[in-house]
């Protein structure tokens, strides 16, 4: 169930915005935050929190009259439409990004979806397939015209994150219910793996920036009984050769990475880390922790505007919280939002 939820967060987010004049819904010019409920609850939901620091909490229920679903995982922005993956529900809901108004949704042709990204008019979801099966593993093609799976693409265990660049996509194997450590290569014309790049084990975040990929991998769990550390991998994408790797401690297990004016965030337990691109080691001691909060574990973390957010499960059963930090780790804003908070998605 802890890899059924998606320990990451990572929180990677998706923020295809497009630009207007003025607001085109009420949920325009703030960030979704989607919470991502208890697996097998039913009880996933969205946040909305204003640029005026206003929070508006159950937003596509209130606005549609219906339940989104059984573990909310990820949300892809893309032109006018927000597209919800619903893990535990085996769909991804299609809403009016600026006004949360439904569209349809996608059941046909999915199988534990997991993270969506796009290119050319495509939707590209990866799913688990049936978690104990190491054989069934795929990522989906989804005909934004109609909102329909018109292919499939076979790839090894656990797809888990997935972003595009330049026509191919790239693929963290996370492991599913196991434990992976390859980033696949899906050329996009052509819908075929290309390549896979070895990399950390149980990669769980993935950055792209100024053409090469950086990979944060949170390293085998101790009670896996075969314990290692995270390690953040820095691929070149022009031939994806292995440029560095930053090892971390064999007890140190990153769960979040992300990339803001080039700077490298990442977290380990309640403690931020931050680090430049050129920077030629790992941070010895953290921006800023944040367990004076009593958080023990992030959840989830993103980086916009001279802010830092941070998810809390509390206890993965109440109602989460939402923290937000200065760049230098005072703390600005905190929220109660939905059970477990798993991503943030801006929505300018």
């Amino acid at each position: 169930m802890a890899f059924a939820g998606s320990l990451f967060f990572v929180s990677c987010s998706s923020d295809d915005d497009s630009s207007s004049d003025g607001p085109k819904g009420n949920y325009d010019n703030g960030v979704l935050i989607l919470n991502e409920g208890g697996f097998q609850q039913g009880n996933s939901t969205i946040s909305f929190l204003s640029k005026d620091n206003i929070l508006q909490n159950n937003i596509f229920s209130t606005v549609n009259g219906t339940d989104l679903g059984d573990t909310g995982q990820d949300i892809g922005l893309n032109g006018e439409y927000a597209y919800i993956v619903v893990n535990n529900s085996h769909k991804i809901e299609v809403a009016n990004r600026y006004t949360m108004e439904k569209v349809t949704a996608i059941t046909n042709g999915l199988d534990n979806p997991r993270y969506i990204a796009f290119e050319d008019n495509r939707g590209y979801v990866t799913n688990w397939g049936d978690p104990n099966d190491t054989q069934d593993d795929f990522v989906a093609v989804i005909d934004l015209s109609t909102n329909t799976v018109t292919a499939t693409i076979p790839v090894a265990e656990g797809p888990e994150r997935i972003i595009e660049e330049n026509g191919k996509l790239y693929v963290a194997h996370k492991g599913g219910y196991s434990y992976g450590n390859t980033i696949s290569v899906i050329n996009a014309a052509t819908n075929t793996v290309t390549a896979t790049i070895a990399v950390g084990d149980v990669p769980d975040a993935i950055e792209e920036q100024d053409g090469r990929l950086y990979v944060m991998s949170e390293g085998k769990a101790a009670w896996s009984g075969t314990e290692t550390g995270g390690r953040l991998t820095v691929v070149n994408l022009s031939d994806n050769s292995v440029v560095t790797t930053y090892n971390l401690a064999q007890t140190a297990h990153p769960s979040n990475m992300v990339i803001e004016d080039e700077k490298l965030y990442y977290t380990v337990d309640s403690d931020i880390y931050v680090m430049n691109l050129t920077d030629n080691a790992l941070p010895s001691t953290p921006l800023f922790s944040i367990a004076d909060q009593g958080v023990y574990g992030i959840y989830a973390l993103e980086v916009e505007d001279n802010r830092i957010y941070i998810g809390d499960a509390v206890d993965y059963n109440s109602n989460g919280k939402v923290y937000i930090y200065s760049l230098t780790g005072m703390l600005q804003n905190s929220y109660t939002v939905g059970v477990i908070p798993t991503g943030f998605y801006f929505n300018d």
